[in-house]
């Protein structure tokens, strides 16, 4: 018996990382004993609702199950119970975090004040944290004891920025779910895989498995890029390598001045200066170059007037284009530089330290460019300027103001040339101009360098104009219009015979020319062979699939158990099976304790079907049968017995059946029928199993399998458990 007091104690904590019984996306999923709480609902609980709205203002935006902005603080005042009240909780630190979610959902359990409560999380760590502050939170607010918030918000925003995906990654995982493209994070970091097995993409932010590392290396070598440039006939700035301050200046003054000096091997502009007029200028920024860069080579190049543009290329388009700023500051006779840039510039709320925001925090007193700059002038970061006195921190850079409207198309035609010439399928292409609006040949501009995995938060949030679709045009480029990402994925689900159906619709798959993975109880199989025996039937298993670049098509059992422990491997399928609804005599550990409550969690099989998708069902089970009803796309019932009702009324609307008549498979669309084998011709153990046979023919034919290639695999399939087929 479970001790009750005024607490709530956290039985136990899972990570469903596939669609499940609440949702289908992830969510963290949470057993709570509420113990003397129960008691004690939200109205009986003194300043509650006044702590709590204190602390989360933005609460109020919570609609709940009321549909309508302040619906969680309507049911507040009402009178709601503590499980339902840190779900909201969990969901709006998760939202002060920088993590934006919206789903949860408590529901109870037939044990007095034990509830199980679920919430939409995009990173596992994150969810558990919210979870253990929105606890102590939560007992704050109940015990009107202090609560240091702001503390609390700093660890979970940490961690956001830490574990989650950065925002360039996020926003082109976010354009290919719009295209309902499914995604599998790889890594800690942002390498994504974008689609399933052989239907699959690479991204790694800005990089793809497109992006050839041969243009990387010279996009990385300015030298040589610019050589490659100017030969087909791109404009580019005059200049040279150098290899000391002394041949730089030698340089400089042979190009004509000013000059840029800059990393032979840099990027993102790294160790570049401008407008260099002086000797003392030119060797100070040699020695920046060389620092910044991976070797001692520093490049010497003719200053092009005009302003610094970055130019998105994305496949061969242009897809979106920035135009950098000068950054100043004004003297007032008593403020150093460094207060002067932290008043003028640095409160800029497009300013931060983060991926988050689309410009950086400027610091005069390290950033080795700024120094340089403030040092022409005479000036440190500890310079007191004189009142009304510009003082010029940074040239150019700065990439912010969108003028994408105003790309030239000749502007655009040089970018997309130059990305090419380097072999770049994403480049950031970055120009000098006076009038990006302008052929390049009138404004005397000139493209000087072609950037691989150039930033795109400048492009996707600007800080002046408007934000631009770049990762839709990532995932236009990767994926074509007719391109889902999707293999044909089969679901086997229930008790009965399951891991036979997976096999045999695995063989069936295979015979029709597809290399075909399978995970089930009885192992992990790539076609003939067998990878890994024993229990496979898990969420790893299921994801060694789905990354395996060679699959074609997959089959995964599943029962209510995984369902519960992890959610189903993948996020959508071709083709759902169910057998079955037993099983619930063996899932008290999971507070089911009733058949009815097994509708609910083998729902999920046939909640996940595509629209274009097909429901295999066992018509002689009545509490599948009304799993039909869920589908989103069609229905094929299956039966031993053509009389069934269940069979006769599908097949009168002239929908598709696989039934036994005479010991014979027959396919019945409407009237038509399409008789297969004998049972009798069936190897032993596969006839003794009919049922089994019969609700795989059916997925095979919902595959569009062709009668002729179905039999055939019927007759040559080995269900021994070792056995290659």
């Amino acid at each position: 018996m479970t001790t009750k007091k005024k607490d709530i104690s956290i039985l136990r904590v899972n990570h469903l990382r596939g669609p499940n019984i609440w949702t289908y996306r992830p969510v963290i999923e949470a057993w709570l004993d509420i113990g003397e709480l129960e008691e004690f609902p939200s109205n009986k609980l003194p300043g509650l609702y006044e702590r709590l709205t204190t602390w989360l203002p933005g609460i109020i935006e919570h609609r709940c199950g009321v549909g309508e902005r302040g619906g969680f603080l309507e049911r507040l005042r009402e009178g709601t119970w503590a499980g339902h009240i840190l779900e909201h909780i969990v969901l709006e630190l998760q939202n002060l975090a920088g993590m934006r979610t919206g789903f949860g959902q408590t529901r109870s359990t037939h044990v007095i004040g034990v509830y199980k409560m679920a919430f939409r999380t995009r990173e596992e760590q994150v969810g558990r944290a919210a979870l253990a502050i929105g606890k102590d939170l939560l007992m704050a607010a109940i015990e009107d004891t202090p609560f240091d918030l702001p503390a609390k918000l700093v660890e979970l925003t940490d961690m956001v920025d830490s574990r989650c995906l950065g925002p360039s990654t996020a926003h082109i995982v976010d354009a290919a779910t719009d295209r309902k493209i499914p995604s599998i994070r790889l890594t800690d970091g942002n390498l994504v895989q974008l689609g399933h097995g052989a239907a699959q993409r690479r991204i790694w932010t800005a990089e793809t498995d497109r992006t050839s590392a041969i243009a990387e290396s010279i996009a990385s070598d300015k030298d040589l890029t610019k050589t490659l440039l100017k030969s087909c006939g791109v404009p580019v700035p005059e200049g040279c390598i150098v290899r000391s301050a002394e041949e730089a200046w030698e340089e400089a003054q042979d190009i004509g001045l000013p000059v840029v000096v800059k990393p032979y091997d840099g990027n993102h502009g790294r160790g570049v200066s401008l407008n260099l007029m002086t000797q003392a200028d030119v060797e100070a920024a040699y020695h920046l170059a060389a620092r910044k860069g991976d070797s001692k080579s520093v490049i010497v190049e003719r200053f092009i007037t005009g302003d610094e543009h970055r130019v998105l290329v994305v496949g061969n388009k242009v897809v979106a284009a920035g135009k950098g700023e000068c950054l100043w500051v004004t003297g007032d006779g008593q403020s150093t530089i460094q207060h002067l840039v932290d008043t003028q510039i640095n409160t800029d709320p497009r300013r931060g330290t983060t991926e988050e925001f689309p410009l950086n925090i400027i610091q005069p007193q390290v950033a080795a460019e700024v120094i340089l700059e403030l040092q022409r002038q005479g000036m440190d970061a500890h310079s007191v300027p004189l009142a009304q006195q510009k003082v010029l921190i940074q040239l150019n850079g700065n990439v912010a103001l969108d003028v994408t409207d105003h790309v030239h198309p000749d502007v655009a035609e040089a970018a997309t040339l130059a990305a090419r010439i380097v072999g770049l399928d994403i480049a950031g292409v970055d120009l000098v101009t006076e009038d990006i609006s302008k052929p390049l040949y009138q404004t005397g501009g000139a493209i000087i360098e072609v950037n691989a995995s150039p930033g795109l938060l400048a492009h996707i949030k600007p800080a002046n104009g408007e934000g631009r679709a770049v990762g839709t045009a990532i995932i236009d480029h990767l994926f074509t219009e007719e391109e889902t990402g999707r293999i044909q994925i089969v679901g086997v689900a229930g008790t009965r015979h399951t891991s036979l159906i997976a096999r045999l619709v695995s063989a069936l798959l295979h015979i029709s020319g597809k290399q075909t993975g399978v995970a089930s109880a009885q192992g992990l199989y790539l076609n003939k062979r067998l990878v890994n025996e024993g229990n496979c039937a898990d969420w790893e298993s299921g994801q060694r699939l789905l990354i395996n670049r060679s699959v074609q098509a997959a089959v995964f059992e599943t029962n209510a158990g995984a369902i519960l422990k992890d959610g189903l491997p993948y996020d959508k399928c071709s083709v759902g099976v169910v057998t079955d609804l037993d099983g619930h005599a063996d899932l008290g550990a999971f507070y089911i304790n009733d058949a009815d409550q097994m509708y609910k969690v083998m729902r999920t099989q046939v909640d996940v079907i595509l629209p274009e998708g097909v429901a295999v069902l066992n018509a002689s089970e009545a509490a599948v049968v009304e799993l039909a009803e869920l589908c989103d796309g069609a229905v094929i019932f299956y039966a031993l017995d053509a009389a069934n009702q269940v069979i006769t009324d599908h097949r009168a609307k002239g929908e598709r059946v696989v039934f036994l008549r005479n010991n014979h498979i027959v396919l019945a669309s409407g009237r038509d029928e399409t008789a297969l084998l004998p049972l009798s011709s069936l190897k032993p153990t596969k006839a003794a199993q009919p049922e089994a046979v019969l609700a795989a023919v059916a997925a095979a034919w919902a595959l569009d399998i062709t009668p002729e290639l179905i039999g055939a695999g019927l007759k040559t399939f080995d269900s021994s458990f070792k056995a290659t087929y």
